[in-house]
């Protein structure tokens, strides 16, 4: 959360404010995080993935930028992340030079444009008008509608310790929403960090192909 953090403190006189979301059901393995990194905006723990639902998010890092008159400026997003983890070697647990310097370049250039859009507002060349954004908006369809549905049920049994049926909810839930990592990884295995990112995610993150984890942002200074 530095980055944000960095950002966050020499911005926060100019009416601007960050509040972070962790989707994770299981709130004690985001908590330790959170804490850890003591950020001064508001930080949440969506349990039922409220925001997901909301703005149609699938994966983390993700953002919504919204201006003082509520209106949505740039739709549910990618966060400037960059796919340098799927060049990782696995004996080094490095990645390449060049995808590494490719991931900081995305990361620096996406807080940037927050950062110039706070200072522009309207004027900003980063935000879209409302025609703009209305055509990047994704609408869920029936399908991932009912699986957060699913989603919800399956988090209300397994906190019932009905354990056997909440499992089914979820299965059910990432079977509806394939897209959706935020809804797989609440049923998948956890290393001793907490994350979900053990053999089952390195295979579906292979199954991938050449289809993207982390989807290009639309901003034409973006790192490729």
């Amino acid at each position: 959360m530095s980055v944000w953090q960095d950002l966050y403190s020499g911005l926060q006189e100019q009416n601007f404010i960050i509040i972070a979301v962790a989707m994770d059901s299981r709130a004690d393995a985001a908590r330790p995080w959170i804490e850890a990194a003591a950020p001064t905006y508001p930080a949440l723990i969506d349990r039922d993935h409220r925001v997901a639902e909301l703005y149609n998010m699938v994966n983390v890092p993700q953002a919504v930028w919204i201006n003082e008159a509520g209106r949505i400026v740039r739709p549910a997003e990618n966060a400037g992340a960059f796919e340098a983890f799927r060049s990782l070697d696995f004996e080094t647990m490095t990645v390449p030079e060049d995808k590494a310097a490719t991931a900081t370049a995305a990361k620096t250039t996406y807080v940037n444009a927050v950062r110039d859009w706070v200072l522009s507002g309207a004027d900003s060349g980063y935000v879209f008008n409302d025609e703009q954004a209305r055509a990047r908006i994704t609408v869920p369809s029936a399908e991932i509608a009912q699986a957060h549905c699913h989603f919800r049920l399956g988090q209300y049994l397994l906190r019932q310790a009905r354990a056997d049926e909440g499992q089914e909810h979820l299965a059910e839930a990432s079977r509806l929403h394939p897209a959706s990592w935020n809804i797989w990884r609440q049923a998948a295995a956890v290393n001793d960090l907490g994350l979900a990112a053990g053999p089952e995610f390195w295979e579906r993150v292979n199954a991938l192909g050449d289809a993207y984890y982390y989807p290009p942002v639309d901003m034409a200074d973006m790192p490729k």
